[in-house]
């Protein structure tokens, strides 16, 4: 009886654990497709793993102004962003050449549901914090606990999903989620740091930490700390995860620096000065003609755009929707055309941009094809409630010659607006009760008016009214919760595996929601539909083909005008490190580099290293 009780018993298990369990993994992907590093890789290919050890790096931060305590794990003020992945190591790490994927680092493997409903962490037994207390699961459950009730609001929303986290033993921790529509929450958790219960629990963590050292389990330890103004991270030669394949040829630096500036021209001088060693630049001027100087000329100091295939948010001019007179597509289209996008880039930003054509920027979710016939199949059931464009031509924003001269395109736009119902009144366009074609756009960044001024005098040359008005960013905050403008400029980050984020970008709900990212105020049950099938996508094609298809229907649409992008992230650093043969491709990733000299040396000089440099000395 024992012998067919415990072969039913086996018999039963084959049936049921297939469809529950996956195998322990060391990545994860968003889809289950194979990751690009197998089972048994050595180091990442954006690395040197035999860069030597030493010498120190010192930055300028990204953020603007100084910081006013540790953590960057909260709303309140501004926390240092290095000491997520410096000081704290995530359970597992991203790599910077691929579209999203994650290897184990505290977590030695990780197990996901075949139902997607589950998550299982299995915890390197070597993980240790800084002082050598063990991590284990029930800290990863602590981490989780604080970050959702006193970290920032975005863990909230991130992890709505998440149903509950529990113990499972020492060494193994597991989430159950409410459904299995978000492909990427169980990467989301996995990038997560994991916070020592023994040290946090005495401490004010909702404060961010003050200016205190937290005691981390990362690669560095918090050294000096000049607060408000700068940091510097220490590496910690003995950190457990030095020798593990994610960290080989990476954090080389024993000393890697962070300055605070609260003015970006400030920044640029005492970098040129060779007050510290990197820069991004955020300027186009001043990235093209701010460095100029024999320096620059001999490769002593260095200049490239870094990170060239990395996705870049998306950006542009946004239209409210509920205001009656941006209703009309046609209206839309007509106001659009008048933006010299090729005028402004030569004329201001020294060329640099290129425009912005798609909401998947610099992506291969962006339609740039005529749709084929399996997104055909997704489209043709809204045919009637999208525009007709969309089966039949690519998107193009408009294109001028960049002479300033867009008689053409105000001909187009007089054409359009005529058609919905606009017609010369004097010296201004205004529809059937009288009422002129006039809008306000709100603003609040300073500088910016520049680039509105020209498109202001296009608009005005055929009886459209542009005002811009500048505000506090506590009144810009307060409008824009409250829909309160005609236009605005924003934008939009970009995943390579979007999912429930597009809802709070595009879905109806969100319109009226003050919290939430529809600024256009939309609501299309075309681009509902499309955002529920990517949702739900269960293979990365398929995602695809919904992005491609959601990309043309926003589009074509005109609910904002397209605006630009950088060709990478803007960089200018002193010439005495190493970079990797292959540099990562959607990271700058300087925690790759290592020092080469402790002084800049010229091209020539930096050759004998057998380091050639990432872009040509001269002005682009």
């Amino acid at each position: 009886m024992r012998t067919v009780f415990a072969s039913l018993l086996l018999t039963m298990l084959a049936f049921i654990a297939p469809a529950a369990f996956c195998l322990p993994l060391h990545a994860l992907t968003v889809y289950g497709e194979a990751p690009r590093y197998p089972e048994n890789f050595q180091h990442f290919d954006y690395v040197n793993p035999d860069a030597p050890k030493g010498g120190s790096l010192r930055r300028s931060a990204v953020e603007l102004g100084q910081f006013d305590h540790m953590l960057p794990y909260i709303d309140k003020g501004t926390g240092v962003s290095q000491i997520d992945g410096l000081v704290y190591a995530p359970l597992a790490v991203r790599s910077l050449d691929e579209p999203y994927t994650v290897y184990g680092l505290v977590a030695e493997r990780m197990e996901r549901a075949a139902d997607g409903l589950s998550l299982r962490f299995y915890l390197n037994p070597k993980a240790r914090f800084a002082d050598n207390t063990p991590i284990t699961a029930q800290d990863v459950v602590y981490t989780y606990n604080l970050l959702m009730t006193q970290g920032s609001l975005k863990y909230r929303t991130e992890f709505a999903d998440v149903d509950k986290v529990q113990v499972e033993s020492p060494g193994v921790v597991r989430y159950d989620f409410k459904n299995a529509d978000n492909r990427t929450l169980a990467l989301d958790l996995a990038t997560l740091p994991v916070f020592p219960e023994h040290w946090w629990k005495t401490r004010d963590f909702a404060d961010g930490g003050g200016f205190e050292a937290p005691l981390g389990s990362g690669p560095y330890k918090v050294g000096k700390v000049d607060n408000g103004r700068s940091i510097t991270f220490e590496r910690d030669p003995n950190w457990w995860g030095k020798d593990l394949p994610v960290s080989r040829g990476m954090y080389n630096f024993d000393h890697f620096g962070i300055e605070y500036f609260g003015d970006t021209d400030v920044a640029r001088q005492i970098l040129r000065g060779g007050g510290y060693d990197y820069n991004r630049e955020f300027s186009a001027t001043g990235y093209t003609i701010g460095y100029a100087s024999p320096a620059l000329d001999d490769g002593r100091l260095q200049r490239a755009h870094l990170a060239s295939a990395g996705l870049q948010a998306s950006q542009g001019f946004v239209f409210n929707l509920q205001r009656p007179m941006f209703q009309d597509r046609r209206v839309r289209e007509a106001i659009a055309l008048l933006w010299d996008f090729e005028w402004t880039n030569r004329q201001m930003m020294r060329n640099m941009y290129l425009r912005q054509q798609s909401y998947f920027s610099n992506s291969p979710l962006a339609a740039t094809q005529l749709p084929g016939s399996d997104e055909l199949k997704l489209l043709e059931p809204l045919r009637g409630q999208i525009p007709d464009e969309v089966f039949t031509q690519v998107f193009k924003a408009p294109h001028t010659d960049g002479s300033g001269l867009i008689r053409d395109k105000q001909l187009q736009a007089l054409a359009l607006l005529e058609q919905a119902g606009w017609h010369p009144d004097g010296d201004r366009l205004v529809n059937a009760k009288g009422e002129p074609l006039a809008f306000t756009f709100l603003n609040a960044q300073g500088g910016f008016e520049r680039l509105l001024l020209p498109w202001k005098r296009n608009l005005a040359q055929i009886g459209i009214t542009l005002d811009i008005r500048r505000i506090d960013s506590a009144q810009y905050l307060n409008r824009l919760m409250a829909r309160d403008y005609d236009m605005i400029v924003t934008g939009y980050p970009v995943s390579p595996a979007p999912g429930n984020e597009l809802y709070n970008y595009f879905g109806s709900k969100a319109a009226n929601d003050p919290g939430s990212s529809n600024y256009m105020a939309l609501q299309n049950p075309a681009v509902d539909s499309l955002i529920d099938g990517l949702v739900r996508a269960r293979t990365q094609p398929q995602m695809a083909l919904y992005a491609h298809a959601l990309d043309r229907v926003l589009q074509w649409n005109y609910y904002w005008i397209p605006n630009y992008y950088p060709p990478g992230t803007s960089t200018v650093w002193w010439n005495r490190f190493g970079i990797p043969a292959t540099p990562a491709s959607n990271d700058e990733a300087p925690e790759t580099w290592w020092e080469i000299s402790p002084q800049a040396l010229t091209n020539a000089q930096m050759a004998l290293h057998g380091q050639k440099p990432l872009a040509p000395p001269k002005e682009p």
